[in-house]
């Protein structure tokens, strides 16, 4: 009698140490998900700041009295490369940096010139791919996240999860200035 519950015992225990190596792992796969997402969110906010003093550049000696426009320009982007790897920041310093954008592309429609200058034309519209490819990421890196932070939270790996490093991630929002990607008229 002895001996079935020494079994009893053992099964259950080896039943657990596969569900919690399953669990793990399951875990460890939707953190590395997150982490993917994240990198191409990276890409592509890399190639916004990219292409950002490109078109400060293009439109300079167009605009020599909006030099406001262009500094507010300039200095989002700084602040926006310099925002970190991840977090609220970031979130925050590309949201500055859409909306100054935002007022750029309104000052450029104000100038017929630059509105016809084909280098200007060209970088709006790889700008404008660009903010296409940055709201796509950000979707997918807010969908690994959610995965995520709902592995980590549910029982009964909320349990384990903590102990092992396992943290919630926060979401990638948009500033509500910049729920929009800026409007590009190439008349």
């Amino acid at each position: 009698m002895e001996s079935i519950a020494v079994v009893g015992v053992l099964v259950v225990g080896v039943i657990a140490a596969l569900g919690s190596v399953v669990m793990y792992n399951g875990l460890v796969r939707r953190k590395l998900r997150t982490d993917e997402a994240w990198a191409q969110v990276a890409v592509a906010l890399e190639r916004r700041h990219d292409l950002v003093p490109n078109l400060v550049h293009a439109v300079g000696g167009y605009m020599g009295f909006e030099r406001a426009v262009l500094t507010e320009v300039t200095e989002a982007r700084a602040a926006a490369v310099t925002a970190g790897a991840r977090g609220p920041a970031v979130g925050e310093a590309e949201g500055l940096l859409t909306g100054a954008l935002r007022s750029l592309f309104m000052v450029v429609e104000a100038y017929p010139e630059l509105r016809a200058n084909e280098n200007v034309r060209s970088l709006q519209e790889r700008l404008a791919t660009t903010e296409d490819m940055i709201a796509s990421a950000r979707d997918v890196y807010n969908a690994a996240v959610r995965d995520y932070d709902t592995a980590i939270a549910r029982f009964p790996a909320s349990l384990m999860a903590g102990s092992m490093g396992f943290r919630a991630r926060a979401f990638f929002d948009a500033e509500p200035a910049a729920a929009q990607t800026p409007t590009v008229d190439l008349r």
